[in-house]
């Protein structure tokens, strides 16, 4: 088996992938004509948003709306970059609102922490070594 990729259910699918290739550069690859379900091309796996009613179809007990949580959920998305701050800033002017700023931790890495206007949030990350 293999990661093969993640959905994000959200309020605004059009909206959600229009924030990440503003905020992170990345590349959109499809958005389905029904505006509930679109790709973004993030290398070997890919990152998927869908409307929340397509999440209320597949849970029938309902899923917690990030976007309406006043705390993050307990799972965030992880970015590699070379220039954590500068990646952080682009995100912030995009709409992000800021978790953590960005630190250089004990072990060699800077990391950063970013909310989504979706309510997803966001590590900012350079890869060890």
């Amino acid at each position: 088996m293999r990661l093969a990729y993640t959905i994000l259910y959200v309020p605004d699918v059009a909206a959600s992938l229009h924030f990440f290739e503003r905020a992170f550069g990345l590349r959109r690859r499809f958005l389905h004509e029904s505006g509930t379900y679109g790709e973004l091309d993030t290398g070997s796996t890919t990152l998927a948003f869908a409307d929340h009613a397509l999440g209320h179809a597949n849970f029938p007990g309902g899923h917690v709306a990030a976007h309406s949580s006043p705390q993050p959920l307990g799972f965030e998305i992880a970015l590699a970059t070379d220039d954590v701050p500068v990646a952080h800033a682009v995100a912030l002017t995009a709409g992000a609102t800021e978790l953590a700023a960005p630190q250089r931790k004990p072990w060699g890495q800077t990391v950063s922490y970013l909310r989504c206007p979706d309510g997803m949030s966001v590590e900012l990350y350079t890869p060890m070594g």
